[in-house]
């Protein structure tokens, strides 16, 4: 991360941070090699933390019963991770990949767990032994991106995504994971249009459109941002956050004018990935 990208980040700590972009959902379904609803007694998916706290309490129990079975500890896991209880998610899944190494599905979710808790060297090696070039996996390719993109290497993370991409064309979670690389990367204009295809599509997740909102912003085209954003936030919570990116983007101002660099990039931290990933 260049000097006013770190700079911009720092600023990043106070609350209206978080009301930029859509509340996030607890967690996400995918299919392949992604996790899994499983086959076990699963029911649809949870949707409050409520919700999540119950699955956790079902599939502890079972876990406790069974751990080696590798559905449980990808359920369990998921419940973990979507109640916030990452590093235990982290010992279920290291367990289970101990016990089945070549489970596609238990390295994919033990992969993404790792890179929720920093790990992303280790969650790259992982995830690469998650598929296989014979048989890409586009769920892992974008999940790959991800992690490159924490580690700043952003041409190699857009080229998982555009890998991805030839699997499933205009899949709007690689879209916006793309879209989310350009933007910290400083590729405003590139960010914007992939994330318009995006938004485009049916089912895409809210944050996505958040993410065009704060681009859009980041322009300087504050009305438009507030409009994009105005979809899925109240009037007043859209009014506020476009307020806030003007006082986050004086501040860079005024940081560029003492010390130039170059313009653009997008901070961060007000970055939110779809569910997806």
């Amino acid at each position: 991360m260049r000097p006013h990208q770190t700079h911009v980040a720092r600023l990043l700590t106070s609350a209206a941070v978080a009301a930029f972009v859509a509340v996030a959902a607890a967690g996400c379904t995918t299919t392949g090699s992604g996790e899994t609803t499983g086959s076990i007694g699963a029911t649809s998916t949870p949707r409050t933390e409520a919700d999540w706290r119950h699955e956790v309490e079902i599939w502890g129990d079972r876990y406790k019963e069974n751990p080696g079975e590798p559905d449980i500890a990808l359920h369990y896991a998921r419940a973990l991770r979507a109640t916030t209880q990452r590093a235990q998610a982290v010992a279920v899944l290291e367990r289970a990949t101990i016990q089945h190494p070549h489970d596609k599905a238990l390295l994919g979710a033990y992969g993404r767990a790792l890179a929720e808790v920093g790990n992303y060297a280790q969650a790259l090696d992982v995830l690469g032994r998650a598929h296989s070039p014979d048989q890409p996996d586009w769920h892992i390719l974008s999940a790959q991106g991800v992690v490159l993109d924490q580690l700043g290497r952003y041409g190699e993370a857009q080229r998982h995504y555009s890998s991805a991409l030839k699997i499933v064309p205009d899949e709007p979670s690689v879209l916006s994971n793309l879209g989310l690389s350009y933007a910290l990367a400083g590729d405003l204009k590139r960010a914007e249009a992939t994330l318009r295809r995006a938004v485009a599509r049916p089912g895409v997740d809210p944050r996505t459109r958040q993410n065009l909102a704060l681009v859009v912003g980041l322009q300087g085209r504050f009305a438009e941002a507030e409009e994009i954003a105005k979809a899925d936030l109240p009037p007043d919570e859209a009014e506020a956050n476009v307020s806030y990116l003007r006082s986050l983007l004086a501040q860079r101002n005024q940081q560029t004018a003492t010390k130039p660099g170059r313009p653009g990039a997008a901070p961060a931290r007000l970055l939110q990935r779809s569910g997806d990933s």
